[in-house]
C-alpha cells in the first residue's frame, strides 16, 4: 500500500472516530421508548459509542487505535478499564493512549497494570503511568 493510500485510511478511520464521538456527546441520551404499550430501556448513545470504541480499540490500524483509547477515556466508562488495560501490550502510541485514558477513568482496577507500566522501557511511557496513578489515588 502506498503510503498515501495509508494516510487517507487512516484519516478516513480517525474522521469517523471523531465524527461519532462528537455527536454522542452532542445529543442527549434517549434513555426510554415505548414499544408495544410496554417501557423497555434502550442503550443511550454514549453506552453505543463505547461499544464501538471498544471494537476500534482491536483495529489493524494504529491511529484508529489510539483515537479509541483517547475517546474511550473522554466517556469516563468504567467499562472500558480491561480493555485499555489489554491496550497497554500495545504500541508505545497506543499505550500512552490507554495510559491516559485510564488516569481520566480514574478505576482502582487500573492500578496494577499502571504501576507495571512504570517498569516500561519508554521513560515517556513511565511518566503518563506515573500522572495516571497520581490522578487515580486522589
Amino acid at each position: 500500500m502506498t503510503p498515501v493510500a495509508v494516510f487517507l485510511r487512516s484519516f478516513l478511520k480517525t474522521s469517523a472516530i471523531f465524527v461519532g464521538v462528537s455527536i454522542v456527546f452532542l445529543h442527549p441520551p434517549l434513555e426510554w421508548s415505548a414499544s408495544s404499550g410496554e417501557a423497555r430501556a434502550q442503550k443511550s448513545p454514549i453506552e453505543a459509542a463505547v461499544d464501538g470504541l471498544l471494537v476500534a480499540l482491536k483495529d489493524t490500524d494504529e491511529d484508529v487505535r489510539c483515537q479509541a483509547a483517547w475517546a474511550l477515556g473522554r466517556t469516563g466508562k468504567t467499562r472500558a478499564v480491561d480493555a485499555l488495560i489489554e491496550a497497554l501490550e500495545d504500541s508505545p502510541a497506543v499505550r500512552k493512549q490507554a495510559i491516559r485514558a485510564l488516569g481520566e477513568i480514574g478505576d482502582p482496577r487500573a492500578l496494577p497494570a499502571l504501576n507495571a507500566a512504570l517498569k516500561d522501557e519508554d521513560p515517556r511511557i513511565r511518566r503518563y503511568a506515573a500522572k495516571a496513578i497520581s490522578r487515580i489515588q486522589q
